[in-house]
């Protein structure tokens, strides 16, 4: 099945784990430099990046703690476990610290811009809450990468195309999910919120499996092309539900709660705010899957052959000719390297770079206008930064 590996053997984790010390090392390294020549906006720049880094730094700084927690939970503790134990160090090791992190460290700058005098404890709860989005999306990735029979992610194989992983991958990424909770218990179950973000996780664990079942239903990877199905009414409900709301109502709702913040109104505007940002992100995720740089952007993009319901081909089905519509029939969907590229190249004749960039554009403004609406009671600094931060990004 997609040429997945089914050997049992196991590989050592000694590797993985010395990578993430490694990690850890050259960032306390590039964030403590700091240029003494810089003038005056420089060094705004330079502190500011510096702050960042610092966030980064007390986020990183917290992994290695929630993985033993995760190792030694009770509930499977034993000697007739280890084996198993030591296998599942390695799966959290290689899936879940090497991202950008953005989602993970949104909890803790949301909940500093809805809680001004937030005590160095509530910090720690609101990374850790952070660090379980981590986990969240990396058993989303592991889980969706077999499904989509993709080759790498962050800049190295997926953790089924390693030797010895193969389909135990799918039990891996049930281990990831389980993790969240155990780290949940483990660390707030005596909040007063600790309820109100289990449920939030459940819900948004549901919802994103529904939007990978429209992900996968709508343009079935090895089944016939009907692109009567690809519309951007059916785009817009798989970014919904697929990313959405895991990737930025998931982070900021965290916060909210934290900060004692449960009403339906607030809610309500900030999912408002932050659906229209997570359909944003997509459409730059599907344009880079296509024109981005495999080194930059940590991947190789698929969705050409996998037969995607994406950004691009729904735009360009609508300013399509009969013949380029023809083209797009032809090749579209396919496994075969030439045709991808003789979708790229009809890409490239439509000027589907030209409709993406005035998108962009367009779309920004937008979200701007809407979080300056729409934020009601709630910080715009709360949904700025997170828009800031993906703004003509370029991984």
């Amino acid at each position: 099945m997609c040429g997945i590996s089914l050997r049992k053997h196991r590989c050592c984790c000694h590797y993985h784990r010395q990578s993430w010390d490694q990690y850890r090392v050259r960032s306390e390294s590039n964030s403590s430099e700091v240029d003494t020549s810089a003038n005056t906006q420089e060094m705004g720049d330079s502190n500011e990046k510096k702050g960042a880094a610092s966030e980064l730094e007390q986020f990183d700084s917290i992994f290695a703690e929630l993985v033993d927690d995760v190792i030694n939970c009770p509930a499977v503790k034993g000697t007739d476990t280890t084996a198993a134990m030591k296998w599942f160090r390695e799966v959290a090791e290689y899936n879940v610290p090497f991202g950008k992190k953005n989602r993970g460290i949104s909890v803790a700058t949301s909940f500093k811009e809805l809680k001004k005098d937030c005590t160095e404890g509530e910090l720690k709860r609101a990374r850790i809450l952070g660090w379980c989005v981590e986990w969240l999306q990396a058993f989303f990735l592991v889980a969706d990468d077999i499904m989509d029979a993709s080759i790498t992610r962050r800049g190295q194989p997926c953790w089924y195309k390693k030797d010895g992983v193969g389909l135990t991958g799918i039990n891996d990424s049930f281990f990831l999910e389980s993790a969240v909770f155990q780290i949940l218990r483990k660390h707030l179950k005596d909040q007063p919120y600790y309820l109100s973000v289990v449920e939030l996780f459940h819900d948004t664990i549901m919802q994103t499996v529904v939007g990978q079942c429209l992900d996968m239903t709508t343009a079935p990877p090895e089944g016939t092309i009907d692109f009567t199905k690809f519309t951007m009414e059916t785009y817009s409900a798989i970014v919904k539900w697929k990313t959405a709301f895991y990737s930025f109502y998931l982070p900021v709702a965290l916060a909210m709660h934290m900060a004692g913040i449960s009403d339906e109104a607030s809610h309500s505007a900030a999912k408002t705010i932050l659906l229209q940002m997570g359909h944003f992100f997509q459409v730059q995720d599907d344009y880079l899957d296509c024109y981005g740089a495999p080194e930059v952007i940590g991947k190789i993009g698929t969705d050409i052959q996998d037969n995607k319901c994406g950004w691009l081909v729904v735009q360009a089905l609508k300013l399509a000719t009969p013949h380029q519509l023809k083209v797009l029939q032809d090749n579209y969907g396919q496994h075969d390297a030439e045709k991808v590229e003789r979708v790229k190249k009809l890409y490239k004749e439509m000027d589907i770079s030209r409709v993406y960039a005035d998108y962009e554009e367009s779309s920004y403004q937008e979200l701007m206008s809407l979080i300056n609406s729409s934020c009601g009671t709630l910080p715009p600094a709360v949904f700025t930064a997170f828009a800031q931060k993906i703004y003509k990004r370029q991984k």
